[in-house]
């Protein structure tokens, strides 16, 4: 059954913002916490290294949980795990700063606070909404509300950075918290319910020379691209494919060898992204440079990125998906090399932070877009969810790694250096994926 959803401008805004809000704050808190490092070393003395396997813990939490409650919000729907979510985060980060252990640190920053932003991340928000809109609406809906967590990274950053400066890290991570709560009524507008969505006909996972058209493929009315199916595809009844039950989908998904590459490269992401996060405020540091400007290049990331989201949403609607997605890892691995060629002023870490920009969350729409090309939009929050959980296994290696390459070598060259293999890597493996090219459809009454 086709899902009923309502495509007036009112409605499809409406839930492109409330969505990008969520995420502006739920990845606002998430992506600003390596601000919080040498003052939370300061006030505990714990160590770099236990701080960072605290945070480690967290970015294993976050995707480990995304797979869960995209399970709940594909039966259940996706207000009610946006609201437990942000309770959730709220009590993460209002208990933080009674925690003087590695344990307490690990339970409210690891598993509290990142659960519950797991609960309010991509793929609870991306594909609670794509399930409500129509497929030409889809690629730009996830580049949209992947640009409102780029967004909390440019406006947090900065201001809880100034909090820090002025009134201590307790203050500013409790501001954070209570902002966290603002997230419960914008998931309002997620509470209606949409019928279940049976895979396309053309879209039967495991069939290579039957393309799809999901998230970000245009449809063939009206539409600037499309990918075609076949003239028997395109005849046949939707109910001629019955649609698989979760566990079923997950384990066709798990056979796919395109899924699988998906997984390879999204994991080498959160290895690249953690590591930065985690780890770049200690990197200016150790060049001799103020707080100040670890907290104004993360906010750089955060405001090129969301010019880079949108611009890759509209990209991903020309271009073949995997593509993009190779030409993004390669670029981080040719700008790290270029970073540690440069002198380490503080004009050198804005260039860096807006080059790394332009693909720091970037990569989230093509991702979804291809599962939701490979396997349909019914559990595409639970399918999504389970290449955010990659992502964060990277994520967690490269939190606690750099925390013990500092401890063990002073600095984070070596991290470095794993990092450029690995984007390299990262490029590599998207190229098998199963992907049709993406076929330009001429206008009504345009020369054929």
């Amino acid at each position: 059954m086709q899902a009923t959803t309502d495509t007036s401008p009112r409605t499809v805004w409406l839930l492109m913002l409330c969505a990008a809000a969520i995420l502006m704050i739920t990845m606002g808190a998430r992506q600003t916490l390596g601000l919080f490092v040498s003052p939370l070393n300061t006030s505990t003395g714990l160590g770099i290294a236990s701080i960072s396997f605290a945070m480690a813990i967290g970015q294993f939490m976050w995707g480990a949980t995304q797979p869960v409650f995209g399970a709940i919000a594909d039966k259940y729907g996706s207000a009610r795990v946006l609201v437990f979510g942000g309770v959730l985060l709220f009590l993460g980060m209002v208990l933080t700063p009674f925690m003087k252990s590695e344990f307490g640190l690990a339970m409210t920053l690891g598993v509290l606070a990142a659960g519950g932003a797991g609960a309010g991340s991509f793929s609870i928000l991306i594909g609670g909404t794509a399930q409500r809109l129509p497929p030409e609406k889809r690629a730009f809906a996830a580049g949209f509300i992947n640009a409102g967590g780029s967004a909390g990274q440019f406006v947090f950053a900065n201001l809880l950075q100034a909090l820090i400066s002025r009134w201590g890290w307790v203050v500013a991570m409790l501001t954070m918290a209570v902002t966290t709560l603002l997230t419960l009524p914008l998931a309002a507008p997620l509470r209606r319910r949409v019928a279940a969505t049976a895979p396309s006909p053309v879209a039967v996972a495991g069939s290579a020379s039957s393309p799809v058209a999901a998230p970000g493929a245009s449809s063939s009315t009206g539409a600037a691209s499309a990918v075609r199916p076949s003239a028997a595809a395109v005849a046949a009844p939707a109910a001629a494919v019955p649609s698989p039950g979760l566990g079923e989908q997950v384990r066709q998904a798990l056979r796919d060898p395109s899924y699988l590459c998906l997984h390879a490269g999204f994991f080498t992401c959160g290895f690249h992204i953690a590591f930065l996060v985690t780890h770049l405020p200690g990197e200016v540091g150790l060049c001799g440079l103020p707080a100040s400007v670890s907290a104004m290049a993360l906010s750089i990331v955060g405001l090129f990125n969301i010019a880079g989201s949108l611009i890759t949403g509209w990209l991903c609607n020309r271009y073949r998906m995997k593509s993009v997605l190779a030409v993004m890892y390669a670029s981080r691995a040719l700008l790290i090399v270029l970073y540690l060629m440069a002198p380490k002023t503080a004009m050198t870490f804005y260039i860096f932070a807006a080059g790394l920009g332009f693909t720091w969350l970037a990569t989230v729409p093509p991702t979804a877009g291809l599962v939701g090309k490979l396997f349909g939009t019914r559990y595409l929050a639970t399918l999504f969810g389970l290449t955010l959980l990659s992502h964060q296994i990277g994520g967690f290696l490269g939190a606690w790694l750099g925390g013990l390459a500092f401890e063990r070598f002073g600095n984070y060259q070596s991290m470095w250096y794993i990092d450029i293999a690995l984007a390299l890597a990262a490029a590599l493996v998207n190229l098998p994926i199963r992907e049709a090219h993406v076929r330009r459809v001429p206008a009504v009454g345009a020369p054929a």
